[in-house]
């Protein structure tokens, strides 16, 4: 595992396990699933962190970035369902067949969110590849606070006039056309 994947590792998890969490509760009670509690949102980062965690170790594409936060999506909409007061919904309902709202909701939610962390993830790692040598200097700043500076006042001045200003100096150059007949 390079260093930049080492001490990424854990803030890439939380991002993650907080923002699939969040959108999830929201998603969750906009579907009519009723507002989660507060410990089942810790419950739920703290699932989601276990998913993201050990994916973390590297670079991740589409592919499993979209599964991993299509995978949490199922995990918290369970856990979300089964501690609500309202009526279970759960992703499959009746007879094998999807429960459309709740499970459209939480689907969508889950591309999105996917799509939204992989572009993340995606900068991230450009970030990392085109300024890692850097990386000392852009810590050392994040850290010291930078002293705010008033912008120092300049006169607007006016260009020069060019010495040819309103006039071609070269006339010659701007014929168009075959040439004359001789």
């Amino acid at each position: 595992m390079t260093p930049a994947a080492a001490a990424l590792r854990v803030p890439r998890a939380i991002v993650f396990a907080t923002l699939c969490t969040v959108v999830s509760a929201g998603g969750h009670a906009l579907a009519g699933g009723g507002l989660v509690p507060p410990f089942l949102g810790v419950l739920g980062v703290v699932i989601a962190f276990c998913v993201a965690y050990p994916l973390g170790g590297r670079e991740r594409g589409p592919e499993v970035v979209l599964t991993a936060t299509g995978g949490v999506q199922i995990l918290l909409h369970e856990l979300f369902s089964r501690a609500s007061h309202g009526p279970h919904t759960t992703i499959l309902g009746e007879h094998g067949h999807p429960a459309s709202g709740m499970t459209a909701v939480h689907l969508a939610v889950a591309l999105g969110t996917g799509w939204w962390l992989y572009r993340g993830e995606s900068a991230v790692w450009l970030m990392i590849r085109l300024y890692g040598r850097r990386l000392p200097v852009v810590r050392l700043l994040l850290v010291v606070p930078a002293e705010t500076v008033a912008p120092v006042w300049r006169p607007v001045t006016t260009p020069e006039p060019t010495p040819y200003a309103g006039r071609d100096p070269l006339p010659s150059l701007r014929r168009r056309g075959p040439p004359l007949p001789r």
